[in-house]
């Protein structure tokens, strides 16, 4: 199909977008790019198309009327049909809406001479008549004639200039005509096989994200589902508060099946009641309730101030389960706890790498825990350190989430804009929103040596010990003063104004020659005032958190984790093989005269899962049977009080295999072995844990560990 026919066919409503599609999120230069590589007649891709007479919801204004018969949608190829209609046509097309349009990429202009293609440079454009509006030449607006007409008012024109021009037009007004391979699906395919095909072609592509291609899927069973979603992050826009599809799509997945990576759980139509009811809650009730918390409580103007808007993922899931059970509000302890754990998500970068499979872990903990926010806490302690130390400051700057930290610290303690005396609150009006700027200027530092010639000390200038946060008003009217003189104003017109934002009142300190000991001096005072501010909002307990098992495995065997294929069953020989049990009693026997630790029965040393189905067997039973025979073993070595108070079992599944997981406790007392050597004689061996194997220690090492580790 030809590129001014698919047009025609837009605007003659015969050719149609499904609600199910992602919105419009081409660049200028993913259209600079089709455009010129239409030029240089190089290939663009295909259209994916779908003749149906029973369509899912449609994108724009347009309802479909059985009447009307089959309509043609568009599946794949959207993006560049989209960039061509407002090319050409110089207009949105019908399908969206103006407000949908993140990245409007008409108004590109080309030289008509070497065909470069740039929007729009008045430096570089106005007044050169070579530079014209592609859409102005799709409309026939303008012609090489008019340009050659006006070039030769000003020079003189070979006519091989000419003809270069004219055949260059003649390239541009030739895309129209250009062929756009079309490629169709079955016209007896249902809305769900559409989907599918739909999902299978995006899938191997790195443009859509998985959440992209789940609130496809959703939108085939719940059509409107996209825009129920659009006009939510349209209101909460309006408040400050701006986020993407992605972020609803991940919090729906996670009010739904408790999970933050698995998006195929929101595939299938079966979610369609529960999701309704659950976007129901959530719209009305729980994410207002959440934002309304993060503003009042953790002083959150808007969304730029946060560092990774899925934090909120747990909390709104959270809230969503409290409003669920019947309890429609959270009480005082959980939102400081839930603030606390925001606060520190955000500084300590919870979210920066695998957010997938890191929410599948928090919203599993919130959905479960009875303490969730203090296990959450204690994860991102796991990973880093809570306490903020005074170095974290040396050269960061605005854009590292401890510049919004000290925000809303200030901002906590009501603190002021050094010239307007106003809290740095939202506030009405454009001359007083928020900015920052640099207490000591920077043009006066960078003739000091402070610019980007010297990477260290320019970075010692952008620092965020450097700021202060401001009214645009007061940023704009501050001019370059030295910072001595500035502060000394800014004490007598508000006294507080520079406690409340953390600035030294040692005056020395504001001299330009003591720059890097006033940076120094504000580092250790807001880590002390931070780490203060984050300790008092609320007590949080020390939980111990059990790994997930996928986890275990992924880590690999340690100093407190071993594999074992089996209890009894000789891969090799595919037999029962008792003289196994006894390797497992060793294990069992090292973890407990060492510090602990888990041993994994059903995986091998590569961590593959192999289950425990040739142990059962050989038993007759079940994990029931499994742990029986277990603890019969222990209580012949042991004793009946090891045998039921020294491990605890469990048998968690894992790829539809069951394992069996044995966490040992740190014994209180040495444990022997008793063995048999090939010539029948018994001895007792002890065994601990050394690296990641189990060995026994000579009889000259015995007593010596025992006084150290036992006394």
């Amino acid at each position: 199909m030809k590129v001014n026919q698919i047009l025609d066919k837009i605007d003659e409503n015969q050719l149609f977008v499904p609600a199910f599609q992602r919105e419009y999120v081409w660049r200028r230069d993913d259209a600079k790019y089709l455009i010129a590589s239409l030029i240089k007649d190089y290939p663009t891709g295909t259209m994916l198309t779908w003749e149906t007479n029973n369509p899912p919801e449609l994108k724009g204004k347009w309802k479909y009327d059985p009447k009307q018969g089959a309509v043609k949608l568009i599946l794949d190829g959207q993006q560049r049909i989209t960039t061509l209609y407002m090319l050409i046509r110089g207009e949105i097309p019908p399908y969206y809406k103006p407000e949908e349009i993140t990245h409007d990429t008409r108004n590109l202009y080309v030289n008509v001479e070497t065909l470069d293609l740039q929007y729009f440079k008045k430096q570089l454009m106005e007044n050169n008549p070579l530079w014209v509006n592609v859409t102005d030449i799709f409309k026939k607006k303008v012609r090489s004639k008019d340009v050659v007409k006006a070039l030769r008012q000003k020079e003189t024109v070979s006519d091989e200039r000419d003809d270069l021009i004219d055949d260059n037009f003649k390239v541009i007004e030739a895309i129209p005509e250009r062929d756009f391979l079309e490629q169709s699906i079955p016209v007896k395919a249902s809305i769900k096989e559409a989907i599918d095909i739909f999902y299978i072609v995006n899938a191997s592509g790195v443009n859509l994200t998985d959440a992209e291609l789940a609130l496809a899927q959703m939108c085939g069973y719940w059509p409107n589902a996209r825009e129920l979603f659009k006009a939510k992050l349209l209101e909460l826009e309006k408040n400050g508060f701006v986020f993407k599809l992605d972020f609803l799509v991940f919090v729906m997945l996670g009010c739904l099946h408790n999970a933050g990576s698995e998006m195929k759980k929101l595939h299938t139509p079966d979610n369609l009641e529960q999701a309704k009811a659950a976007w129901e809650l959530l719209e009305k009730d729980v994410i207002d309730y959440v934002m309304n918390i993060l503003k009042t409580h953790a002083y959150i103007d808007h969304t730029q101030e946060i560092n990774s808007v899925f934090a909120l993922v747990p909390i709104i899931v959270y809230t969503f389960n409290r409003f669920r059970s019947g309890t429609k509000h959270l009480t005082q302890d959980e939102i400081k706890k839930i603030i606390k754990w925001f606060y520190y998500s955000q500084i300590r970068q919870r979210y920066i790498s695998q957010t997938p499979q890191k929410l599948d872990k928090d919203v599993g903990i919130v959905s479960k825990s009875s303490n969730p926010f203090d296990d959450l806490l204690n994860v991102i302690k796991v990973e880093r350190p809570l306490a903020i130390s005074k170095d974290e400051f040396v050269g960061v700057d605005i854009r590292h989430p401890l510049w919004a930290l000290m925000r809303w610290y200030f901002k906590s303690r009501n603190a002021v804009c050094f010239t307007t005396g106003l809290g740095i609150r939202k506030n009405m009006g454009k001359k007083f929103v928020l900015e920052w700027d640099h207490i000591f200027p920077y043009s006066i530092l960078k003739e000091n040596g402070y610019d980007i010639n010297n990477r260290l000390k320019y970075s010692l200038a952008q620092e965020i010990t450097n700021r202060a946060v401001l009214t645009q008003l007061a940023n704009r009217s501050k001019s370059n003063i030295a910072a001595e003189n500035y502060l000394d104003g800014v004490e007598k017109n508000h006294p507080t104004a520079l406690k409340l934002q953390s600035i030294p009142l040692d005056r020395e300190l504001w001299k330009l020659e003591n720059f890097e000991a006033f940076l120094a001096e504000r580092r250790r005072m807001l880590a002390d005032e931070l780490n203060n501010f984050l300790d008092k909002i609320t007590k949080t307990e020390d939980t111990a958190l059990e790994t997930p098992i996928e986890e275990l495995i992924e880590e690999g065997e340690s100093s407190g984790l071993e594999f074992k294929s089996s209890l009894r069953w000789n891969y090799q020989e595919s037999v029962v093989d008792k003289k196994l049990e006894q390797v497992i009693i060793k294990s069992i026997t090292s973890f407990s005269n060492s510090e602990g630790g888990t041993l994994l029965i059903g995986v091998d040393d590569e961590g593959e899962i192999l289950g425990l189905e040739h142990d059962f067997n050989s038993l007759s039973g079940n994990s029931d049977e499994f742990e029986l025979h277990l603890r019969n073993l222990l209580n012949q070595q042991f004793g009946a009080a090891f045998a039921a108070t020294g491990i605890a079992a469990s048998f968690p599944q894992i790829e539809d295999r069951e394992i069996c997981r044995i966490d040992i406790k740190k014994g209180g007392t040495p444990l022997y072995v008793q063995e048999t050597d090939k010539n029948g004689v018994k001895s007792d061996k002890f065994y601990v844990r050394s690296g990641n194997s189990s060995i026994a220690l000579q009889l000259k090492e015995v007593a010596g560990y025992i006084r150290g580790r036992f006394s």
